[in-house]
């Protein structure tokens, strides 16, 4: 029996003022952040995606409760998604703690979907980790045992870290570069040099993910239209110890409108995969915990891994200057920030590292620059880097302004 792990990203950043800080505002949040426009894109992905896509998942989650071989979902939410649902629409949450305890669990991440796992000191980020499986476990129960980092940002250390910090398994990219000639379908593990407690290292299939989350409707692709029937039958004939499916919730009704049949194909994809014997669905603590490593997962601080863009590298934050500039400035703070101790500077300063705010910088070309623009509201990357520079240079005032008091 393949056991498939079908998980899904679900986030959404606190938006910056585009039209600069506003100086009145009576909160260091407000001063910063846009929730008129956080509530206007969080309620229309709502409609089209979050709603939609949950209702078919829950319904089927409930039809199969108590088969040997019911649906299991995955879901990695974000700090930042959490805080929005719960102001926007509650019921989202109310619907996730809706689903059978045997069907659905969740993965850890960094607080805020930040990236201060790329940070020179880590202790930051193991204070996020904590924190972020601390929000989980109060707001659906489950204290989650599988870990991805922001975008699936990886790198031997990372992985250490997750181990130490009491994760059985660490998501990331099943990238090529990496794993040469081997299967993703596999548990690998650090290298001996960097730990020899580390835990299991899961890797998503790329193309049996992206065919559904990038291809699925692309005219130009040969296998269009893609069905729930063709799809799983691909499921059945992969080899390995195991299939991991991670891809962006937002597939289902938003990246893919719902005229495209991508809410059908949802729908009836667990049906379609059930009527093969030799598949099941799994919640990813079993995966971590039933499979041993089948060798070494090796990927140095200088060939980070991530899920995005053709390289699967860091370069999606880190690849122009604008980008590293504004990251060196955000891990400088963390001093100050912590100096102060004052929890409403460090929870902004936290909200700054979200990873969302370089991405919309990035100044690639081609497929992957059309990508970045999507996912952007602003006009360009430089109005971005100016309107993010604005924002930060002020936060700096205010936290150097409160340590001289």
């Amino acid at each position: 029996m393949l056991p498939v792990t079908l998980s899904f990203e679900v986030h959404q950043p606190h938006r910056l003022r585009i039209d600069g800080v506003k100086k009145d505002a009576g909160t260091l949040y407000g001063r910063y952040f846009d929730d008129e426009m956080n509530e206007h894109f969080f309620k229309d992905v709502a409609e089209n995606c979050y709603f939609p896509a949950t209702e078919r998942l829950l319904r089927e989650a409930k039809r199969r409760e108590g088969d040997d071989r019911n649906l299991k979902v995955n879901f990695s939410v974000s700090t930042a998604w959490i805080e929005q649902a719960k102001k926007y629409h509650p019921e989202l949450i109310d619907m996730l703690n809706q689903f059978p305890d045997n069907s659905i669990d969740f993965i850890g991440q960094a607080y805020q979907h930040s990236l201060a796992g790329l940070f020179n000191d880590k202790e930051e980020f193991r204070w996020q980790l904590n924190h972020h499986r601390q929000v989980v476990e109060d707001t659906f129960g489950v204290n989650p045992q599988v870990m991805t980092n922001t975008e699936l940002i990886y790198h031997n250390e990372i992985g250490k870290i997750s181990a130490e910090e009491g994760y059985k398994g660490i998501f990331t990219e099943g990238a090529d570069r990496i794993l040469g000639w081997r299967s993703p379908n596999h548990a690998y593990t650090q290298p001996d040099f960097v730990t020899e407690n580390g835990n299991n290292v899961m890797l998503r299939n790329r193309k049996l993910t992206d065919d559904v989350g990038y291809r699925f409707s692309a005219e130009w692709w040969d296998e269009y239209p893609l069905t729930a029937e063709k799809y799983a039958l691909w499921l059945s004939e992969a080899q390995g110890d195991m299939l991991n499916l991670f891809m962006d919730y937002e597939t289902f009704g938003e990246h893919h409108w719902e005229g495209t049949g991508i809410l059908w194909f949802l729908e009836a994809l667990p049906e379609e995969t059930l009527k093969h014997d030799n598949l099941e669905f799994a919640k990813v603590r079993e995966v971590a915990q039933n499979n041993e490593p089948v060798g070494e997962f090796d990927a140095f601080e200088y060939n980070t891994v991530s899920w995005a863009d053709q390289e699967m590298d860091a370069s999606a934050w880190l690849g122009n200057p604008m980008q590293k500039m504004l990251f060196e400035k955000m891990q400088e703070l963390e001093g100050k920030v912590k100096q102060l101790d004052d929890p409403e500077i460090k929870e902004v300063w936290r909200k700054f590292l979200t990873s969302d705010h370089l991405h919309h910088i990035a100044t690639k070309t081609y497929d992957d620059g059309s990508v970045h623009n999507y996912f952007s509201y602003f006009d360009h990357p430089h109005q971005g880097f100016a309107v993010i520079t604005e924002h930060l240079m002020d936060f700096q005032q205010q936290v150097e302004k409160r340590l001289r008091k």
